[in-house]
């Protein structure tokens, strides 16, 4: 599988490596499925992510770290661990943003690009399932099952290609992040964020960068006052 380039704002990524991406994404976030599997699970799935909505938002944070490092910073505002500032402070002091971003664009309900091509290099060789739920133009609900032969590949990845631990490391962090919570409530925080509230529809979403660098150093000054606990 092709590596992964460095994009900016505004640049995409190939077919490949966006299948590459959403293959890492569902590996971290699915949900392993019980034994034995619920009837209507394809023959060979280990797990499964419900929703369009969920992937779509989970990805957002992926290609977007300096939205997900302010989303860590909340965190450690919410719970206190220290090491979300830390994960924090090492995206943002870091070239991360600039080089590992790529905007998604404003669609109705949130951060949206199309799947349909990346996903259909996984279905192809049985790595991902597709399965709708709903009737015949009416579908209500996508569901993502990986299979146990996706599972090998996702897991083998580091192996071909080192480069790719940053996605499998990052995609770990992005599902620790959602802590299982239904698309709609990623959504419903990510729309906190103005930059992302306000793009016109079609536009991409601009990024954060220089407001979450200035929101760590208010939080590391903060951390810092309180001194050790």
């Amino acid at each position: 599988m092709a590596s992964f380039e460095q994009v900016g704002d505004g640049r995409t990524t190939s077919v490949y490596q966006d299948a590459v991406r959403l293959l890492l994404l569902i590996d971290a976030a699915a949900e392993s499925l019980p034994d034995p599997p619920p009837a209507e699970a394809p023959v060979d799935a280990v797990a499964v992510l419900h929703s369009q909505v969920l992937l779509q938002k989970l990805d957002f944070w992926l290609r977007n770290p300096d939205y997900l490092a302010d989303e860590l910073i909340s965190r450690f505002e919410r719970d206190g661990n220290a090491e979300d500032l830390e994960l924090a402070r090492d995206i943002l002091e870091s070239d991360e943003p600039e080089v590992r971003s790529y905007q998604m664009l404003r669609f109705l309900f949130g951060a949206y690009e199309p799947l349909d091509e990346a996903l259909s290099v996984l279905r192809t060789p049985g790595l991902v399932i597709r399965r709708k739920q709903g009737s015949a133009g009416k579908v209500r609900q996508h569901d993502y099952y990986l299979t146990a032969s996706g599972r090998t590949v996702a897991r083998a990845v580091v192996d071909t290609a080192p480069a790719l631990s940053y996605y499998v490391e990052r995609s770990a962090l992005v599902a620790d992040l959602a802590a299982g919570r239904r698309g709609s409530a990623l959504r419903d925080i990510q729309y906190l964020q103005p930059e992302y509230a306000d793009a016109a529809l079609g536009t991409r979403i601009a990024g954060i960068a220089d407001r979450a660098r200035h929101r760590l150093e208010e939080a590391l000054a903060s951390a810092g006052s309180e001194g050790p606990q």
